[in-house]
């Protein structure tokens, strides 16, 4: 395997480990919301900050998964031609997708939401309601994480599809 497939590999694996580890969140949101409903319908107690983190934990389980779902080839594509094209086809349209979608996207991304995020970091931005989470600038932050997160996925499939097309090319 030469650096670049090594480099994808490790990109992969990283991507990989944050998605399964995010992918927790969603156990945790159910939980959660469980105990809103109860706390709410039964005692009677509300409670904004367990209600905030629910916001906070679907925000991040979409952001830090959308990498790992990247690499495990399991976003949303119309197959009408995908399906039944060759190996070295679907490098190509995968190649070529990342090159000039997704790395693209990606750094839309991360220009449109820096200023966004750096405005929310410079006066620690929290919560509109007293007993929410004071973290809202933490939550932003997520949004350059996952655009950053992305474009090393993109970066992976580009490198993984362009060997994959120079193997066919050679065997």
């Amino acid at each position: 395997m030469n650096k670049l497939q090594s480099l994808a590999a490790l990109i992969d694996a990283f991507n990989h480990a944050i998605g399964r580890s995010a992918a927790w969140l969603a156990l945790a949101m159910v939980l959660v919301q469980f105990a809103v409903v109860v706390l709410r319908y039964v005692f009677g107690i509300g409670s904004i900050m367990m209600q905030e983190a629910i916001v906070y934990m679907h925000g991040v389980l979409f952001m830090m998964t959308a990498a790992d779902t990247l690499l495990q080839d399991e976003h949303v594509r119309v197959d009408i031609f995908y399906a039944r094209a060759a190996e070295q086809r679907k490098a190509l349209i995968n190649l070529l997708g990342c090159a000039f979608f997704v790395l693209p996207f990606c750094i839309l991304i991360a220009y449109v939401s820096l200023d966004y995020v750096s405005m929310s970091w410079s006066v620690r931005e929290g919560s509109r309601e007293t007993s929410g989470i004071q973290g809202v600038f933490l939550l932003k932050s997520v949004i350059l994480l996952f655009a950053a997160q992305l474009s090393l996925q993109a970066i992976s499939g580009i490198l993984t599809n362009a060997g994959k097309l120079m193997r066919s090319e050679r065997g």
